[in-house]
């Protein structure tokens, strides 16, 4: 799957593209086919466990594909809440 993107900037990763909309097609799907899996298989229908793996399959290509634009917000995010800790840290210990 050399079209999907798996190395994104913080500043790219921001912006709406393939992937998301990927993501947003597969999301639905996925866990409508969860739901509907998981209660034929409570009715013991063999088609529901079919369902189950498609399901399971559908939510791995979508951790897939979103995965690595979620990381690469989280870690522009977790960089800037620690400047924001460090800076509320010297305004705390500058009125202690």
């Amino acid at each position: 799957m050399s079209w999907i993107r798996r190395s994104w900037k913080a500043e790219e990763a921001n912006e709406w593209t393939k992937e998301d909309l990927i993501a947003c097609i597969l999301s639905p799907l996925a866990y409508t086919a969860l739901a509907i899996g998981i209660a034929l298989a409570l009715l013991l229908k063999f088609v529901g466990f079919l369902i189950i793996i498609v399901a399971i399959v559908l939510i791995i290509l979508m951790i897939y594909v979103i995965d690595p634009k979620l990381k690469a917000i989280s870690t522009e995010y977790e960089k800037k809440q620690n400047e924001y800790l460090e800076d509320l840290e010297k305004i705390i210990r500058w009125e202690e």
